[in-house]
């Protein structure tokens, strides 16, 4: 600023000239909107909401995380910049060493540290959609140039377009859910070992790993221990779905002894609050009782499941994770409300809305008549399927 200038001149045009480039043309992520704002919207109370859009666990966190909320001794000072105590439990629950582990407000926090460690501007990152949305927001964020994969119509990967971009655009980081969401569909182990043998960092977000039915916690199929061997890969991994922590913001990932000094010196210093580090080691220590929480939660995805194939115009994907998503056919588009333009999964979600039950709708290339239903308690599924079912009959009555 010139010692002429006053603040009147400096900002007599436009100011938002100054807001970085990258940051103007930002993609807007949608987030799933809180449930005081979802009452007032339905005029519901939340009791007469059935929240089946944003894959959290319906049975909330356990009644000992309750316990260590309402104990905590030093909420006043500032927490452990290095989350020694909660990094030490979850090196107990994983068996991965706590010098390999690195927590984050969320998987989110950690996908964002990830890419200011690793991208200058215009550096590549390869994801796979559909897919989460946040590789492609974090992306965009920072400056990186982001090269998506489209997935097969059966959201399998497309592994020989994968190998030719990887070739062609040199990128640092490939990121890849396993379960993926919206769909739940888990790659094979070749094609996992296929992509590690590939020149990039492969990033695997094991958010819904523990509902696949593989072993304690989804064992059998995480790639968490690979970590140390493994130069080129990391693993993240959430408490918001398993252990019912998603308004905490609690998270971890495991990644290679080469990576992890600049991760230290980038992450903010006091990234996980007293709260969510107390309430993910109680989750830890009565994992027991939540793991059969997830049994449940898992054999409800399945009684879904087998619910949803059973609605003439529903096409619902096998998944591994916490949800179905659902493909809405033309052919019964007559009972689902909704203006002309709407897509036939948009119509629904709008009508299923009316009723009070929420679930998600993704207005994203190869998911435009799709919705993703989360596996809820018994009872929501209940009235899901009434609900379905009561369209249904409407359309055959037409």
């Amino acid at each position: 600023m010139k010692a002429s200038q006053n603040t009147e001149e400096l900002f007599a045009g436009d100011p938002s000239t100054w807001i970085a480039s990258h940051i103007q043309s930002l993609p807007a992520y949608t987030p799933i909107e809180p449930f005081e704002v979802l009452s007032e919207r339905l005029g519901r109370t939340p009791e007469n909401i059935i929240k089946l859009d944003a894959n959290e666990n319906p049975y909330g966190p356990s009644a000992v995380v309750h316990k260590a909320l309402a104990n905590l001794r030093f909420p006043h000072i500032y927490p452990d910049p290095e989350s020694r105590a909660l990094r030490a439990a979850v090196s107990r629950f994983t068996g991965v060493g706590e010098e390999t582990l690195l927590a984050g407000a969320g998987v989110d926090e950690l996908i964002d540290l990830l890419m200011r460690v690793l991208i200058e501007p215009q550096d590549c990152i390869i994801s796979c959609p559909p897919t989460f949305g946040m590789y492609a927001f974090d992306a965009h964020l920072n400056a990186g140039q982001l090269v998506e994969i489209a997935r097969r119509p059966d959201f399998s990967i497309d592994l020989p377009a994968i190998r030719q971009a990887v070739e062609k655009y040199q990128p640092k980081i490939l990121f890849l859910a396993t379960p993926n969401n919206p769909d739940g569909s888990f790659p094979s182990s070749e094609t996992l070992d296929e992509m590690l043998s590939l020149p990039v960092l492969v990033v695997l977000d094991e958010a819904y790993i523990e509902f696949t039915g593989e072993g304690f916690l989804g064992s059998n199929l995480s790639r968490l221990k690979q970590v140390r061997e493994v130069k080129n890969l990391v693993v993240l991994r959430t408490f918001s779905k398993w252990a019912g922590l998603a308004g905490l913001r609690i998270g971890y990932g495991a990644f290679p002894g080469w990576l992890l000094p600049a991760l230290w010196k980038a992450k903010q210093p006091y990234n996980i609050n007293v709260a969510a580090s107390a309430a993910a080691i109680a989750s830890i220590e009565d994992v027991a009782n939540l793991a059969n929480v997830v049994g449940r939660l898992v054999s409800e995805r399945d009684r879904l499941f087998e619910g949803l194939q059973k609605i003439p115009f529903l096409q619902p994907y096998p998944s591994r994770a916490n949800f179905v998503l659902c493909k809405v056919l033309r052919d019964y588009v007559g009972p689902i409300k909704g203006k002309e333009s709407d897509s036939l999964g948009s119509a629904l979600q709008a009508e299923l809305a009316n009723q009070g039950i929420l679930v998600r709708y993704f207005d994203k290339p190869g998911l435009r008549d799709h919705i993703r239903i989360s596996a809820g308690r018994p009872e929501e599924t209940d009235v899901l399927l009434k609900a379905l079912w009561e369209i249904e009959t409407r359309g055959r009555n037409l």
